[in-house]
């Protein structure tokens, strides 16, 4: 199974003429990919796969998200 994990994302820059984002998932930062995210901006919360941010959410929808990745055990290996 495919997941996409929700991050907060900190900082945004030009990287090799592509847009990225320094992106926070619960205290783990990683740099990702927001050119199919144009919208996204500082403080916003974007879901993440292998990289590339798919979709802005809001701050409720990552939330919950985590919680149910809580539940399930999977939370340990984002």
């Amino acid at each position: 199974m495919c997941l996409a994990i929700p991050g907060y994302v900190e900082e945004i820059f030009e990287q090799d003429g592509l847009q990225m984002a320094r992106v926070d998932f619960l205290g783990v930062k990683r740099v990702t990919c927001i050119e199919y995210t144009p919208d996204a901006k500082v403080g916003n919360y974007v879901l993440v796969h292998v990289g590339f941010a798919l979709n802005i959410i809001n701050e409720d929808e990552a939330k919950e998200t985590y919680k149910m990745l809580e539940l399930i055990g999977e939370l340990d290996s984002v």
